[in-house]
């Protein structure tokens, strides 16, 4: 397959997510050649156990930059003819550079139709665009470590910088659209990426909408989400549940032998759960600890509940779906193991990697290319330039959140997607508005997370199980670029719609699919959510307190799932270009998050460690956590203080700033030293903080050049300054809940000025539009309404 091998990308990006953003693109084909400065990417010397690397190159970073060529230089003026030739054979320039440390204005006039990717932790503008942060720091602003953790207790980020992750995902699929337009037009972008914004919108489930739906009352005491069922201790380790819904739970209810509380109702609800929680857990224990893993999965699969193995660094490679798949592969460079990446087109994966390079090895050895540039279209009036999927129609028969965030931010960057569910059967997504059933007779349409993820999107309704349904379908996927479903196999089967039956009704559709294990292997029919993939992947064995169990991170692998289908779609948009035809896309939920969690893999096939759990520590920084500070508000919660010293000039300034206490100068000033003495860190820090003001000590700490921050409470986070002054949540009017602030795309592009044109659809709401569009009169659809074919109020509401 062709793919992206027509397209060049300069990589002047460091640690995980523009290298893995350029991965991305390396993988499908493209020539991705990593500027370094002269003393190379910091991942070359990197292991998160500390393992001797033995003079080569860390795994973590062969994992990331294997395919890619390597010349050293830089984006300075300086740097001279070179790496200016270097800049302008190339579609597209990544970076993460500081704001004001590079000239991208004069970068983009020099090369107009240049795509400029810039990846810093809160975007290039706004308050608090110079901050110095870690990715401790960012969940914390974000409202990503204030929603998580054990009501009552600690919060706790989300182990794995999962959130550096999830912005290369993101970021590949913004910066792809718009080569493609720059391709189709000579217009070229600058893409301004927010680590805060896409942490945010990945891992914190759109709980400041909720609020907003609720009237925005006063956010007082901690909001930590606790989910249970969840991961629970088996006789032999760990088991992991979710339930999503209210059959999933009655059904967990019949799975531990429990079935008189099917009748009582009193643990139906989470709320109920979590006020009696120990009586709960104890309930779920006697069955769980009883049992072994692999029998009570056996069981809860037949009850269709999701349910799989908690998994880390060496168990996932034994896992049994995994090895069917052949998930995991040799890395080019011998000695450790790597996931393959997350997409099959026509059944074939990408092409196997190359091993990734030493520093420096092809200087001097980079050919000289014209980028594809046509001349440059008239603008339109305004100055603005058209989107980048103008013109695509997407007909989108997602559910729940990971197929439509994938298809929303289609919808973003200007396909016209069509969301279909059925009065027979809404989107699972509505199920969350169940919560304001007693106050909204319309409670389907106030489910936060589906208005989050389906803005930009027109909506109907088809009963699919009615021969008349499926025909208005093929009707649709007639005249449609792609065709996007993300249930268990077994349903798209059961209603004919095959890949067979996509290319017969139109060649040049494309047929993504996103099971959540696959479309072959064991588990092929079974049903998971991220919850699921979270467990199975080994991101909730990273994530808790080091004293505690695994623990899920609460969303991440639904958008991680959208973006990698996302971005392999316009990868098979690309290839049609050469073949004349749509594409069969397969995109698993659980090899995108395997992907993500691949360090986890790396380091155990490389150096036989096993990473674990840090609570709110890390390999990468010490001091860091979490510190109570004084000034609590009207509630007797703590008033979390964020810290995080990741730099030996960032040791010595909190030194300064606490005034070189004899505690913290005995210490070494290097990560190793200081990561050994962290109990006693802590100790002392927790007493320093305690007396203090949070809000003023964190003004005080990043003025002095130290990463901190304050636990950002996600109910509020329409009112954050920095997000404020981005635009980040804009505000649309929908027919139910009213005018609401609703999180957009977590970057910017330089001729767009908002990216949601409207609110998520009510039910049916554009039925008619569409029918007619599609050469039905009045008569036919009102009688397509009056025998529910169609419709725009749910059955047995």
């Amino acid at each position: 397959m062709d793919g992206l091998n027509q397209l060049r990308v300069i990589d002047h990006s460091s640690e995980i997510a523009g290298p893995y953003c350029s991965k991305l693109f390396a993988d499908a084909g493209a020539d991705v050649i990593k500027l370094e400065a002269s003393q190379g990417d910091p991942l070359r010397t990197w292991s998160a156990t500390g393992a001797d690397l033995g003079g080569q190159d860390g795994a973590l970073f062969r994992y990331l930059n294997a395919s890619k060529r390597s010349v050293v230089g830089s984006l300075d003026e300086a740097a001279g003819a070179e790496s200016e030739a270097l800049i302008a054979s190339a579609d597209l320039l990544i970076e993460d550079l500081p704001p004001l440390a590079c000239d991208r204005p004069a970068l983009l006039e020099r090369h107009p139709g240049l795509v400029i990717l810039s990846i810093t932790p809160f975007g290039l503008t706004g308050p608090m665009a110079d901050r110095p942060a870690t990715d401790f720091t960012i969940q914390a602003e974000s409202g990503s470590i204030g929603v998580r953790g054990r009501p009552g207790s600690e919060p706790y980020q989300a182990g794995g910088r999962t959130a550096e992750w999830a912005a290369g995902c993101f970021a590949a699929v913004a910066a792809l659209a718009a080569i493609r337009r720059a391709h189709a037009t000579g217009h070229g972008e600058h893409i301004d990426f927010s680590l805060q914004e896409v942490t945010a919108l990945a891992t914190n489930t759109y709980l400041d909408l909720m609020w907003g739906i609720l009237g925005r009352p006063p956010a007082l005491g901690a909001f930590q989400y606790f989910e249970t069922p969840s991961i629970e201790p088996t006789r032999d380790g760990f088991v992991g549940f979710n339930t999503n819904t209210a059959q999933q739970l009655s059904d967990f209810l019949l799975l531990i032998e429990r079935p008189e509380l099917r009748e009582s109702g009193e643990f139906d609800q989470a709320p109920q759960r979590i006020a009696r929680l120990e009586e709960w857990e104890a309930i779920v224990h006697a069955y769980t600890r009883e049992h072994a893993t692999d029998e009570i999965i056996e069981m809860a699969q037949a009850l269709r509940i999701p349910v799989a193995q908690v998994c880390n660094g060496q168990t996932v490679l034994e896992h049994e779906q995994l090895q069917a798949r052949g998930t995991f592969i040799e890395d080019p460079s011998g000695g450790f193991k790597r996931p393959i990446p997350s997409y099959r087109i026509d059944g074939q994966a990408p092409a196997a990697p190359r091993r990734a390079p030493r520093l420096g090895e092809h200087n001097g050895q980079i050919e000289a290319r014209k980028p594809r540039r046509p001349g440059l279209e008239r603008e339109e009036p305004g100055g603005g330039c058209r989107l980048p999927l103008e013109g695509m129609r997407i007909i989108d028969l997602t559910t729940w959140w990971a197929g439509p965030i994938a298809t929303q931010m289609l919808a973003m960057l200007g396909a016209d997607v069509i969301h279909v569910e059925s009065i027979q059967k809404i989107d699972g997504g509505r199920a969350v508005g169940g919560m304001f059933a007693a106050s909204r007779e319309e409670w389907w349409e106030c489910s936060f997370i589906f208005l989050s993820a389906n803005s930009n999107k027109r909506g109907m309704t088809l009963n699919l199980s009615d021969p008349r349904g499926i025909a208005i379908l093929d009707s649709l996927i007639a005249g449609a670029d792609a065709l996007v479903e993300n249930f268990s196999p077994r349903v798209m089967d059961g209603f004919g719609v095959t890949w067979e039956k996509v290319q017969a009704l139109n060649p040049r559709c494309h047929y993504v699919r996103m099971p959540a294990f696959g479309l072959d292997g064991p588990w092929r029919e079974r049903v998971g959510f991220a919850q699921t993939m979270e467990q199975m992947s080994g991101l909730a064995w990273l994530t808790g307190h080091r004293d505690d169990q695994p623990r899920i991170q609460r969303g991440p692998c639904d958008p991680l799932a959208g973006m990698h289908a996302a971005f392999a779609l316009l990868v098979a948009m690309a290839e049609r270009e050469h073949t004349g035809r749509g594409h069969l896309v397969e995109c698993s939920m659980v090899e995108g998050a395997l992907n993500v969690a691949a360090e986890q893999v790396t380091e155990y096939t490389a150096y036989g460690n096993r990473m674990q759990r840090q609570g709110n520590r890390s390999p990468e920084a010490a001091p860091q956590g979490l510190y109570p500070c004084s000034g609590h508000h009207v509630s007797e919660d703590p008033q979390w203080l964020a810290l995080s010293v990741a730099s030996q000039l960032q040791w010595q300034a909190l030194l300064d700033w606490l005034g070189h206490p004899a505690w913290a100068t005995r210490i070494g000033v290097d990560l190793i030293s200081r990561r050994s003495h962290q109990d006693e860190l802590d100790e002392a820090l927790r007493r320093v903080f305690a007396q203090r003001n949070r809000d003023a000590c964190v003004e005080e700490l990043i003025a002095a050049g130290v990463p901190a921050a304050r636990v950002v409470d996600p109910r509020t986070l329409c009112e954050h300054p920095q997000l404020a002054a981005r635009g980040f949540l804009e505000e649309v009017e929908h027919p139910i809940v009213g005018r609401q602030a609703t999180m957009s795309a977590p970057f910017r592009y330089a001729s767009v000025g908002h990216w949601l044109q409207r609110a998520a659809p009510v039910l049916g709401q554009h039925n008619a539009e569409v029918l007619r569009e599609l050469g039905h009169d009045e008569d036919e659809i009102a009688v397509l309404a009056a025998e529910k074919v169609i419709g725009k109020w749910p059955e047995g509401a």
